[in-house]
Parts: C-alpha cells; sequence; structure tokens
C-alpha cells in the first residue's frame, strides 16, 4: 500500500560564494494517512529545509535532488503552477512566525476567505461561513466580531490560530507545522497545540511537527525522526526513542530535557560544543566532536542508520553501548 507521503534520499544544497552548503543530506522517511511525525534537532540540522523542498518554496538558487511522492504521484521537478495545486489543497504548512503568513493591509476573515476561494468553487457566503466555522474550530472567542480585525490587533497566540484555520481551510491531507509555538509563553503554546490537535481531529489530516522541543513531541507525535548536520541520526517510535535511544545525540537531547516526574534534583545534562559548519562537516560522523563514545572509525566512517530494534535505528557505530544508559554516565 502507498503511503500517504514518501521522500527518499532527499539532499538539498545552496551554492554560496564560500562553498556548497548541503543543508539536508539523503533524507528519507514515510508518513501514513492520520500519523503524527515529530522532527527535532538543533537550528541548523536542516529541518526546515526538507519541509520546505517537499512544497517547493525554496529559492531557486537551491539544488533539490532525490524523490517526494506524495499518493505515490512524484513532487520533485514539478513547476510552481503545478505545485500550487498541491499547496494548501493536499499539503498546508504552518510556518514558524504568523506575521510571515499573515498579510498586515487585510483583515483575518478576508484572508481565511481568498484561502478557502483558493481551491474551493464556492461563493464569497460559503466561504465567510467556512471561515467563521475555522475560527471557532480553532478556539477563537466572538469569530464573527474577529473576523475584522487586522493581525496587528491580535495577539502571537491568537495569530498563530488564525494561520492554523488558514493551513485547515481545504482540509487537507498533510499539514507541516514548522516550529509553531516558538516564543509562544507555555499557556499559550499550550492552546495553539490544541487547536493544531482540533484541525487535525476535524480534517484527519496527517502532520508533520517540526520542533526543537522534546515535550511537544512527546505528547503530539507517533514516531519520531532526529535530526544533525542535514541528516537523520535516529528514528523509530516516540516510545522507542524516548525510552530507548541508541544515538548518543538523542541521549544527549532527552538528558537536557527538565522532567516534572523525576524522582531526584539532578542537574540537567547539556551537550557541549556546537553543531559543525555545513560548509566544513568533519570526516566521519558529523556529531563525533561532540561525542563522549568517539573512537578512530568514527573520524573514518559516517555511520549509516543501523536497524535497532522494529522500525528503530540509529546512527552510531556504538549503538549497542547504549542499552540502558543514561546521559549523566555519557555525557559526564
Amino acid at each position: 500500500m502507498t503511503s500517504l507521503l514518501e521522500v527518499e534520499n532527499l539532499r538539498v544544497d545552496f551554492p554560496t560564494e564560500d562553498g556548497v552548503i548541503t543543508a539536508v543530506r539523503g533524507v528519507s522517511y514515510t508518513l501514513e494517512r492520520g500519523e503524527a511525525l515529530g522532527i527535532v534537532g538543533e537550528s541548523g540540522s536542516g529541518k526546515s529545509v526538507t519541509s520546505l523542498a517537499i512544497l517547493g518554496l525554496l529559492p531557486r538558487t537551491a539544488r533539490v535532488s532525490g524523490s517526494v511522492r506524495f499518493e505515490g504521484s512524484e513532487l520533485l521537478g514539478r513547476s510552481d503552477n503545478e505545485l500550487s495545486s498541491y499547496r494548501g489543497r493536499h499539503i498546508a504548512m504552518i510556518f514558524q512566525d504568523p506575521l510571515a503568513s499573515l498579510n498586515p493591509v487585510y483583515t483575518i476573515g478576508d484572508q481565511i476567505i481568498e484561502a478557502v476561494l483558493a481551491h474551493r468553487d464556492v461563493g464569497k457566503d460559503a466561504a465567510r461561513r467556512r471561515a467563521l466555522e475555522l475560527l471557532d474550530i480553532v478556539g477563537i472567542p466572538h469569530a464573527a466580531q474577529r473576523m475584522h480585525n487586522y493581525p496587528h490587533e491580535m495577539s502571537g497566540g491568537m495569530k498563530q490560530r488564525v494561520v492554523i484555520a488558514i493551513a485547515m481551510a481545504n482540509d487537507p491531507d498533510v499539514i507541516i507545522a514548522d516550529e509553531p509555538t516558538t516564543a509562544l509563553d507555555v499557556t499559550v503554546q499550550a492552546q495553539v497545540l490544541e487547536a493544531l490537535e482540533a484541525a487535525r481531529e476535524a480534517t484527519g489530516a496527517a502532520l508533520v511537527l517540526i520542533t526543537h522541543d522534546l515535550g511537544v513531541i512527546a505528547g503530539h507525535a507517533d514516531r519520531l525522526c532526529v535530526m544533525y548536520a542535514g541528516r537523520l541520526v535516529e528514528q523509530g517510535t516516540v516510545e522507542e526513542v524516548f525510552y530507548t535511544p541508541r544515538m548518543p545525540y538523542t541521549l544527549g537531547l532527552l538528558g537536557s530535557l527538565p522532567r516534572i516526574d523525576a524522582r531526584t534534583h539532578e542537574r540537567l545534562t547539556p551537550i557541549v560544543g556546537a553543531p559543525p559548519s555545513l560548509l566544513d562537516l568533519p570526516s566521519g560522523c558529523p556529531f563525533r566532536p561532540r561525542c563522549p563514545l568517539a573512537q578512530p572509525i568514527c573520524a573514518a566512517e559516517e555511520p549509516a542508520l543501523f536497524g535497532v530494534g522494529k522500525g528503530h535505528s540509529a546512527a552510531c557505530h556504538f549503538h549497542e553501548k547504549l542499552i540502558n544508559a543514561a546521559a549523566r554516565e555519557i555525557f559526564q
């Protein structure tokens, strides 16, 4: 059976005056109908670029190769006009900054109505009713009055909920949410995630949730992909990856996450150092300069994704050493 979305060996290069930046290096994953896939990693790991490549939203200078198939149909290589029939209608995207998606000189009502009319053969009145319905679904109070507001008259959390309403306007099959809760406080973050779940329930859409917040992933994703230096370094179900991480980077991310269920007041375990420059990746494993398990083989050979369990894989030569390991034991 064909998966809803199949990304295979995706690679994205950006030519620059200083050289070629390879932002995405051979990323592959599948997304099934109704599934929620989380993608995590530090800034610059290639999370957002991967999703922008799927929708053909990268700059023209970007060189994209590999394969992106939606319901078996190849998307890479299609013209912008051809991809326009997929954007919003089949695959919708929620960007990190709602102000990048909302036009400051139009009311939010007009912008939602425009999204409805873009892919539906309905009249203006029907589109307005749909816009009101969408605002209700995402939890905007007094929706009829709010239809006449401009973006600057709304808080950050409310603007993000409006963007979610626009994304679900045409009942897409896939919603890609790129850091939808960044810069929001915890209470508003919870409201936005609630709105996102309401959108999924109303549309039946599968979700690709891009975030650096592992706590968000824990409550809203079924499977998890961890990215580092432009490639996947671990993937599996959320339970498998959270409870039995088999790549030091993943273990380090989990060790730096505060936990309210912790029985003792232990210090968090940070990962020392910073991600490598994509212009000058170290030889072998890109995580090697920061990895406490690094050995000579790590400098000589970049590890492939080894199968470490059912549907669980990790890119580490020494993944067996991490069985039942704690972050504080590895990152001393």
